[in-house]
């Protein structure tokens, strides 16, 4: 796999609980986010009905991180990740590292959040002042609030352009290839450090 990280950002995105829905679904293989592809964005609210509010509405992905609009307004204020049990998945549209066991937390503005997912997407599905990249991964966060009884969740994306093979990406790709045309396989990955994905600039 050829993908080194680019960091133009780290950016991080809140959800309430009803947009968790909205925005983890099964299989997207219904859209893509190519501009002006017939299931890209400026199309979304077409192919379904109940996707029509995608077009007319502000506040849903994808989203243009642009230099003149972006505020920085919550940043993580620490990370505590720690390696624990996981398994890989092929969702069909994209490949899911989900941990079983414990793969720590992040705290943002007083909140902790714990690691549960990290999946990847092509190209991204945000852009940087109108630029897309060729990959982006997510790490989905979740935080549970006893006293209200739902929950929110905080998504770290990670952008790629090609390059250097990525050493964390490398390392699973001989469970990738295994996988491959095997919707909804999933295979033991043992235990997984989140320290290792890589999240620091190479540019």
């Amino acid at each position: 796999m050829k993908a080194i990280y680019c960091n133009v950002l780290v950016f991080l995105i809140l959800f309430g609980a009803k947009s968790v829905n909205a925005q983890e679904v099964d299989d997207e293989r219904e859209f893509d986010y190519s501009k002006h592809g017939e299931k890209g964005p400026r199309k979304w609210g077409q192919i379904k009905q109940e996707w029509d509010a995608c077009s007319n509405g502000t506040m849903q992905s994808p989203i243009d991180l642009s230099s003149e609009r972006v505020q920085i307004i919550l940043k993580p204020e620490k990370k505590n990740y720690k390696a624990a049990h996981a398994i890989i998945k092929n969702r069909g549209h994209d490949v899911q590292i989900e941990w079983i066991g414990d793969g720590g937390w992040t705290s943002i503005n007083g909140d902790d959040y714990r690691l549960r997912y990290a999946h990847w997407h092509s190209p991204s599905e945000h852009t940087v002042n109108g630029r897309s990249y060729d990959m982006e991964l997510h790490l989905v966060h979740l935080n549970t609030n006893p006293n209200v009884g739902n929950y929110k969740i905080a998504v770290v994306g990670v952008l790629y352009k090609i390059g250097r093979a990525d050493q964390f990406i490398s390392r699973l790709m001989t469970d990738i290839s295994s996988m491959t045309d095997k919707r909804n396989a999933t295979k033991d990955l043992g235990t997984i450090d989140p320290n290792d994905i890589n999240t620091q600039s190479k540019r």
